[in-house]
């Protein structure tokens, strides 16, 4: 619920209430930005600009980090590590991509930006690490594939390193951290592209056999392409409304990803959206006005609730203020178990005092549930003037941008995303019933009934409750849409959190829960996710999922009719293992496309892909594509690229090219090229002239641009032209002569001849 006095609630629970404004939500009796009872000391480590290998990108990248260390305390610290997401690396010159930096230019200091949660967040007894990953942005500029693999490469390191000086100590502190720090209480918050680093850092760390105890990942207005899931790992993701970077907000699939992706699973989540906040302003370092590099306000178009002006949006030290409040709150819940703070995060609306005016939205799911239904299935008793569809990408017409449950991105562009039920009703006789079986009757450990709901218009329902006597309770729901109009941005279609009282029926007997639409007579909304629940903590154990890996593919094209990636557990499952897998890239002649999904049963360990491969007699070049796993139920996805390569065995086809014939006045000589068999790539050669009794310049030219010659793919004959020029002059025939110097898709001739027959 909207939480903040400015704006009515965007749901509003009117079991006997009116709608209210979300102002009167009561503050927390614990302020999560607060500063704790010890002092902070601020110190840097630099081991150097091009130190520790990064697999994923082949480079070496900086070791750099800033520590935040609580004073006073003696005992094992949690850590919590930040990294800071892609931007300029370098400043003071033109040169703003590069690294190491150029002379006369400095390194520009990211890392250093997060000070406002790391110093409360140590000032409670953490230890936090804030790094520096500017290798990797030179690096990751243009690619969205490898660079959370680089990422998390790195966060690894640093917690390597963080192991070693807390237990033998050396490095730039020595003893100070020995027994100080816990490296199984880990915590991770990436912010932009460094949110998928971390999430893949945390499945990583589980690839590895879990050698850190990584218990909770917030990704911060996170980048999100290779949809990796977290089952078993607490994790809140932060969404600012404004964003102008990752505006489709797409890191909500975090959240939906991992959402049901483990039976039982002991982990609770949160998504969070903070109205009025944009991209930039969490980190001091990418803020005009604060950071020593060039910066900028990333949201630049106009108009209520985001543009400048605007009474909705955040300045940089109110964005800073909440970003502090449910950065250090989230940490100090799942890695330091403060259950006041519970509701901070729980969807139930609580505020946070140090937030100030930022309004603030949260989605939450409880470990401690019960799954009424999902509503991803035509499930329920339907009936009334309702009418019911399911839908995700489907949604909502022209949603780019706007739809961050079913934004579509490559390489993950084909796998499913949330799947929703849509209710139209043209009357107040609507009702979708769904049925407590005999033996799930009893909810009294609930405390609440929620459900998530989106709305493109204003509209209302009601969610009813029976229970054995056939006494009913109905509790009336109004659903606002969030705000804003700017074209394919504005205003978002998110799934927000409707919390339902559980009052006035014998909770020992529930028989049924009913959505009526007795409240309009028309209306649309989506619905997901409706269970009982209780708020609670995480329950992080370790190696609780086996971990996915797909291997890469090598082959020749005769070799075989597909390409056969083996996809492999780390341990046999109890349960079906499923996964989505998809190639990434054009298809073509040879190498076909695959998407679908998998099923590892229980009880196995292996599984294979196949990708199609046809197989032909023409030369060509290397096919090279991805095959990427996402989607993963009952397992981590350790390795989730794959790299296919079928290599072309055909011969090389051989071009013969004729003798070149011309007439002056007739524009040119002409020489025939014919290739002894087609080829897909096609042949290109390069070529030059030497005169022989005719001269370069005086009796021919070279062509305009270079001469080319070329074959095209599936050709087999072709030809090419050189100028001559008509002199007036009686004489005989001359010629001159072609060097072939370079040929590509072909075997060539390394000269040919040239005849320019006289018209005078």
């Amino acid at each position: 619920m909207w939480i903040r006095r400015g704006f009515l609630a965007l749901v509003m629970l009117a079991s006997g209430l009116a709608a209210t404004p979300a102002g009167a939500a009561a503050f927390l009796p614990v302020d999560p930005g607060a500063p704790g009872k010890y002092g902070v000391a601020v110190s840097e480590y630099n081991l150097g600009d091009r130190v520790v290998d990064i697999p994923a990108f082949k480079i070496k990248s900086e070791l750099v980090g800033r520590v935040y260390t609580p004073v006073g305390d003696s005992g094992r610290r949690p850590l919590v590590l930040f990294l800071h997401g892609i931007h300029t690396t370098c400043y003071g010159t033109d040169e703003d991509i590069a690294w190491p930096c150029p002379k006369g230019a400095k390194p520009t200091p990211s890392y250093r930006g997060y000070d406002a949660p790391a110093k409360v967040l140590a000032s409670h007894g953490y230890q936090v690490v804030s790094i520096s990953a500017n290798a990797i942005n030179v690096a990751d500029f243009d690619t969205q594939l490898t660079g959370s693999l680089a990422r998390a490469e790195l966060v690894l390191a640093h917690l390597r390193l963080w192991q070693r000086w807390s237990t033998s100590g050396g490095g730039p502190f020595g003893r100070a951290y020995v027994g100080r720090v816990d490296l199984q209480r880990v915590g991770l918050m990436g912010h932009s592209r460094g949110g998928e680093g971390v999430a893949r850092a945390a499945q990583l760390n589980a690839a590895l056999g879990e050698p850190f105890g990584i218990r909770a990942v917030l990704p911060l207005a996170p980048g999100n392409f290779l949809r990796p899931n977290l089952p078993g790992v607490a994790l809140s993701v932060i969404l600012p409304y404004c964003d102008g970077d990752v505006s489709d907000l797409f890191g909500q699939r975090y959240y939906d990803d991992s959402q049901y992706s483990m039976t039982r699973d002991p982990a609770a989540r949160s998504t969070v959206l903070i109205m009025g906040a944009n991209h930039n302003f969490f980190n001091t370092e990418w803020t005009p006005g604060r950071s020593v590099a060039p910066s900028q306000d990333d949201w630049t178009a106009t108009g209520d609730p985001c543009g400048k002006g605007s009474k909705q949006r955040l300045s940089a030290v109110e964005q800073e203020a909440a970003g502090r409040a449910y950065i250090a709150g989230f940490f100090r819940l799942e890695l330091g178990g403060e259950r006041a703070l519970l509701p901070l995060l729980d969807g139930s609306g609580a505020r946070a005092r140090s937030a100030g005016r930022a309004v603030v939205s949260v989605v939450a799911q409880s470990p401690d549930r019960y799954d009424v239904a999902r509503m991803d299935t035509a499930s329920g008793v339907l009936s009334g003037a309702v009418r019911r569809r399911l839908c995700a990408q489907d949604c909502v017409r022209d949603g780019y941008g706007r739809t961050p449950h079913w934004a579509v991105i490559p390489p993950t562009e084909t796998a499913p995303t949330t799947r929703v039920t849509s209710l139209s009703w043209t009357g107040k006789d609507g009702r979708l019933r769904f049925d407590l079986p005999a033996g799930r009757r009893d909810v009294r450990r609930y405390s609440t009934l929620s459900l998530r709901v989106a709305t493109e218009a204003p509209t209302s329902f009601s969610v009813r409750l029976v229970d054995g006597r056939g006494r009913a309770v109905s509790t009336p729901v109004s659903v606002r849409p969030l705000p804003g109009k700017v074209a394919d941005l504005l205003p978002k279609v998110m799934l927000q959190t409707v919390r339902v009282p559980l009052t006035g029926v014998d909770l020992r007997d529930v028989r049924s829960v009913e959505l009526r639409t007795d409240r309009v007579a028309r209306g649309t909304a989506y619905f997901a996710d409706l269970a009982f629940s209780k708020p609670a903590l995480s329950r992080w154990r370790p190696r609780q999922l086996p971990v996915l890996t797909v291997a890469d593919v090598d082959m020749r094209e005769e070799d075989a009719r597909s390409a056969d990636f083996q996809v492999r557990l780390s341990r046999v499952s109890a349960r079906p293992v499923t996964f989505w897998a998809e190639t990434s890239g054009d298809t073509t002649d040879v190498v076909g496309s695959f998407r679908g999904l998998v099923t590892i049963p229980a009880g196995r360990r292996t599984a294979t892909v196949k990708v199609p491969v046809r197989a032909n007699a023409r030369d060509g070049v290397d096919q090279r594509f991805i095959l990427v796993l996402s989607g993963a139920r009952e397992a981590i996805i350790g390795r989730s690229l794959a790299d296919g390569l079928v290599r072309d065995d055909d011969p090389m086809p051989t071009v013969t090219i004729g003798p070149g014939v011309g007439t002056e006045g007739r524009g040119g000589v002409v020489f025939p090229m014919t290739l002894s068999a087609p080829s897909d790539r096609g042949a290109y050669l390069t070529a030059e002239l030497r005169s022989g009794t005719a001269e370069l310049g005086v009796d021919f030219l070279d062509p305009e641009g270079g001469l080319y010659p070329q074959i095209g793919p599936g050709e087999t004959r072709g030809q090419f032209v050189v100028p001559i020029k008509d002199d007036k002059l009686r004489e005989q025939a001359e010629t001159f002569t072609v060097v072939i110097t370079a040929a590509d898709g072909a075997v060539a001739p390394s000269r040919v001849t040239g005849t320019i027959r006289d018209n005078d």
